[in-house]
């Protein structure tokens, strides 16, 4: 007889049984993993949130940490450690100016349509751009409108939360600290009208895209 204590399947695990068990599944997947995720997963009474919030803080100050993306859950690096993966070889992607400008209104803007896209930025988007964000899935399709041709809409994606280490899009940055960062100039270019109020709801112009002109 082995030495496993395997959950029965009818028993409801103990909170540290699931703490374990949440850590097994986020070690063993290489995308977030979603709370409805541990649900299928897990034995019928668990509480898969309440397991991972206790193992967020029992990570804390290790050499990696449990962080949610949206709805999701992943472990990372600590950032400070990040100097140790200098070694790996990371390929990137830069975007052209019109996917940033694209991506960016997108982001504060969504849902919104590709007409809705054009007017906020002055000029057409090619299919080309839209497509490309979609193929690295940062954008992803959202509800058609109501109105006439039922446009389709786009929205960010969770991978996009992900790539720039936003935990929803309450925590993109608004023209003050743009503006303090040194990624904004201290007034909008000629024949825009970018208000401080605006900006601050999530209301901005392309001026936006500066701030992933770098991360591109």
């Amino acid at each position: 007889m082995g030495n496993t204590n395997e959950i029965g399947l009818f028993e409801t695990p103990t909170i540290t049984e699931q703490e374990r068990m949440v850590e097994a599944i986020l070690f063993a997947s290489k995308e977030p993993v979603e709370v409805q995720e541990f649900l299928k997963r897990m034995p019928h009474g668990s509480d898969p949130l309440k397991a991972l919030k206790n193992l967020k803080l029992s990570y804390e100050g290790r050499g990696v940490n449990l962080n949610n993306i949206g709805n999701a859950w992943v472990i990372r690096t600590s950032p400070d450690l990040g100097f140790l993966m200098r070694s790996e070889i990371i390929e990137t992607r830069k975007l052209s100016r019109a996917a940033i400008e694209t991506l960016s209104i997108i982001a504060y803007h969504q849902p919104v349509s590709r007409a809705e896209i054009e007017e906020i930025r002055g000029v057409s988007v090619s299919r080309g751009t839209l497509d490309l964000l979609i193929e690295i899935e940062w954008v992803r399709l959202g509800r058609r409108r109501t109105t006439p041709g039922r446009p389709v809409t786009f929205m960010v994606t969770q991978k996009f939360l992900d790539h720039f280490g936003l935990s929803s899009l309450k925590d993109l940055p608004g023209l003050k600290e743009l503006r303090a960062a040194g990624l904004l100039e201290s007034r909008p270019p000629p024949g825009t009208s970018l208000k401080e109020e605006e900006f601050s709801e999530n209301n901005g112009d392309s001026d936006e895209a500066d701030f992933f002109e770098d991360d591109g």
